[in-house]
């Protein structure tokens, strides 16, 4: 059996309404039913969703660790990314549209857009570190203050030109609307939330990063403190 789309229709909606109409039909345990076609392409792309955003995030940590020369920046910088993704899904849910394939690029579009927002603020921290000795939280505080107004601009930039596929209409309107409503989501959840979690993001793995180091050095000197504070 083949099928076509109802004008304004998208694929997901009509293999979600099969699936749920093959079971009321009452067939045969002997009947099976599988889509061909698109609509097979089209689930085999849901599969392969997750592990697609586990590959891009995989080859951005490996970018940043190499240009960076560090484990722990990556990290700092990839902390960014989920509330990004909150504020995509949160925008899906309050325009009620699914989570499709389109849906999915925004999704891994925002991996790119939402990243530079750190890379601009811990650049400045790392520079002002090296140059006037200031400690990491006060580099990182000053890096917020100073690179809050470009962030904003290039935010407001990759927003406003999502947001004609958000809200746009005519031929084929139903499939750039999710990609749409994810960046412009995505952007302006991430935007609320960036210089407070790279902020505590940033203090919290440098902390980390002085502790390995000052235990690589002086393992002894850790014990002998660790066993004055149990005593």
């Amino acid at each position: 059996m083949s099928f076509n789309l109802a004008p304004g229709t998208v694929l997901g909606d009509a293999v979600t309404a099969i699936e749920q109409a093959m079971p009321e039909m009452g067939l045969p345990a002997t009947i099976h039913g599988s889509f061909q076609g698109v609509a097979q392409a089209f689930q085999d792309s849901l599969t392969n969703q997750p592990l697609l955003i586990a590959v891009a995030l995989v080859a951005v940590y490996i970018v940043l660790g190499v240009l960076y020369e560090s484990y722990i920046h990556p990290i700092t910088i990839l902390s960014t990314l989920p509330s990004a993704g909150v504020g995509a899904l949160l925008a899906l849910l309050l325009c009620r549209t699914e989570l499709s394939l389109m849906a999915i690029i925004g999704i891994i579009l925002l991996i790119g857009i939402v990243k530079k927002n750190a890379i601009m603020m811990i650049d400045f921290a790392l520079d002002a570190e090296r140059r006037t000795h200031k400690s990491a939280v006060d580099a990182i505080f000053q890096a917020c203050l100073l690179r809050f107004r470009p962030i904003t601009m290039t935010t407001m930039a990759a927003l406003l030109g999502a947001l004609p596929l958000a809200l746009g209409i005519g031929t084929g309107a139903e499939l750039r609307r999710p990609l749409g409503i994810t960046i412009v989501g995505g952007l302006l959840f991430s935007q609320l939330l960036t210089l407070y979690t790279t902020q505590s993001s940033t203090c919290t793995s440098t902390a980390f990063a002085s502790g390995v180091r000052s235990s690589a050095r002086d393992p002894n000197g850790v014990l002998r403190q660790r066993r004055l504070r149990r005593r």
